[in-house]
């Protein structure tokens, strides 16, 4: 059984999202501010992690932000702003998803599935379609024929791939691809290496375009 940790101050939230979590085999356990929730998240493990924004001690972006290098799992805002300003915050600091208030239950719970689905630490060997990603090796390959992609378009699909379900940032890809290897690539180059490996992998919807925001690899 999952465990998730839910970050929400309504009481009315908390109460319907502990029943239906229960009905999807989740293990739901709560904290009603940021104070509680860093307690708990230093005293036990859990596999995913909901996280509202604005919280009666804290706001949650901050607390995201304070605790990136220790939440090792996918973290989904579950809030009430609903502005592109937001929501494109959000993901910017490693959110996996972002979903507005007032949610439909059916639509959360497959999000969370979603986002439990992959996970970079216990999956070497990655497949997408008929497109197969080792991780290990740094291969790609397609109907058993090898995917030929240069340094820089592999570390740009491998940020997708690490971040598969989740929006990612132009402006996330680019400071990603600077921080870990100092290859400046602008804007519209970005764009250019995109149509490279779509073409290369030959299925163009593998890597999809999110109008104004960025690019999702789905499972």
């Amino acid at each position: 059984m999952k465990t998730i940790l839910l970050v929400e101050d309504n009481e009315t939230i908390r109460k319907g999202l502990d029943y239906l979590f229960m009905q999807n085999s989740f293990l739901l356990l709560m904290a009603e501010n940021l104070e509680k929730a860093r307690v708990m998240i230093k005293t036990k493990k859990y596999d995913l992690i909901i996280l509202d924004v604005t919280l009666t001690d804290g706001d949650g972006f901050e607390f995201l932000k304070e605790y990136q290098d220790f939440i090792h799992v996918p973290v989904i805002f579950l809030t009430a702003k609903d502005l592109e300003d937001d929501i494109v915050k959000g993901l910017e600091l490693g959110a996996v998803d972002y979903i507005v208030k007032p949610f439909r239950n059916r639509e959360l719970i497959l999000r969370i599935n979603n986002a439990l689905k992959f996970s970079r630490e216990d999956k070497k060997i990655i497949n997408i379609k008929d497109v197969e990603i080792n991780l290990a090796n740094m291969q790609i390959r397609r109907n058993n024929e090898e995917i030929s992609l240069t340094a820089l378009e592999y570390k740009i699909f491998l940020v997708l791939i690490e971040n598969a379900n989740r929006i990612v940032t132009r402006e996330a890809i680019l400071e990603k691809i600077y921080n870990e290897s100092g290859n400046y690539v602008n804007d519209n180059t970005l764009t250019v290496y995109i149509k490279r490996i779509r073409k290369k992998l030959g299925i163009d919807e593998i890597i999809k375009t999110i109008k104004g925001i960025g690019y999702m690899v789905e499972f």
